[in-house]
């Protein structure tokens, strides 16, 4: 492709992103009162909420369900199209019900607020016309409203609805806080994929019983060889007298050992260990446990429960689990 032709290219996309970051700035003056009693509203619900929309401020609606449902918030989505045309069953009586759109003008809008009145649900909008039909005949309105959209001829919705995204996201973490959601919460609505084992999987649900590499300080160096090779984890604990762990023996320890002895029969565990290795709970979160020997450039790490040595924990299982960050 010719030089003038990526330029204009990289141009081209970088000036989208200008003007999206510009608008989503601008968002922050539309955080007012009624944002504040939305949040509050929306906290207080003894039912769902039904996130409605059509088109392009559908698709958003869908992604704001999805962020609710996993942060805490029971949310499903209606089609503002399809909710006409019987799917408006689905809202009860103490559901509250938010509306994205762009104009607030939609016909599809426009018939399906007067129902949804009638019933005596409460209303959020999020819109980008301050002045349009939904801005002026819901409970609360927040303002998503956008200068341009990206699109170079100004109709194709873009930075509108990257606003009404963002505004979204701004509810749900609001929520999020005032629910005071920790991670714990987050976890159980995540349990499969990469997220989900960063978030629950234990370092005791990665040492297996039979993958203890131990030996004494008076063993000697050939058995302690023999048993880091027997159990494949690269390294043994070193345990005390009353099997506390004192020690670690790593396949770089071995190595280095060799480097500095001709003869190293007569050596024992002791003379070659490292000495007050890092340790971690079983209970500690593979995702800590990973951390911890990313930031001390470990390969293992001696593993103790209720404060007694259980065993090895290698970087490469961490990592077969796909806990990388």
């Amino acid at each position: 492709m010719e030089i003038n032709r990526l330029a204009e290219i990289q141009a081209s996309a970088k000036q989208t992103i200008r003007m999206q970051a510009a608008a989503i700035e601008q968002l922050k003056n539309f955080v007012d009162e009624d944002f504040a009693n939305a949040v509050h509203l929306i906290a207080a619900c003894t039912g769902r909420i039904v996130v409605s929309g059509i088109g392009k401020s559908a698709i958003i609606a869908q992604k704001l369900v999805a962020t609710m449902n996993s942060t805490g918030t029971p949310a499903l989505f209606l089609h503002a199209a399809d909710a006409i045309h019987g799917d408006l069953g689905m809202v009860q009586f103490d559901d509250i019900v938010i509306i994205i759109s762009k104009s607030g003008d939609s016909p599809e809008i426009k018939l399906l607020v007067p129902f949804l009145k009638n019933f005596g649900n409460k209303i959020i909008a999020i819109a980008g016309n301050a002045e349009g039909f939904l801005a002026n005949n819901v409970d609360l309105f927040i303002n998503s409203s956008v200068e341009q959209e990206a699109c170079p001829h100004n109709l194709a919705p873009t930075t509108s609805s990257t606003a009404q995204m963002v505004m979204g996201d701004a509810l749900a973490i609001c929520l999020m806080e005032m629910k005071s959601f920790t991670t714990g919460d987050f976890a159980k609505y995540h349990p499969g994929g990469i997220l989900g084992k960063k978030l629950y999987l234990k370092v005791a649900d990665m040492v297996l019983p039979e993958e203890n590499p131990s030996v004494l300080e008076d063993t000697p160096v050939r058995d302690v060889l023999l048993e880091i090779t027997r159990k494949r984890l690269g390294a043994a604990a070193v345990l005390g007298k009353i099997g506390e762990v004192v020690g670690i023996i790593t396949d770089g320890d071995i190595r280095r050992m060799l480097e500095k002895h001709d003869a190293f029969l007569n050596l024992t565990a002791a003379h070659i260990m490292t000495i007050n290795p890092k340790q971690i709970d079983a209970q500690a979160l593979a995702a800590e446990a990973f951390a911890v020997l990313k930031s001390n450039n470990m390969n293992q790490l001696v593993v103790l429960e209720n404060g007694h040595y259980k065993g090895i924990l290698h970087i490469q299982d961490i990592m077969r689990e796909g806990i990388i960050f």
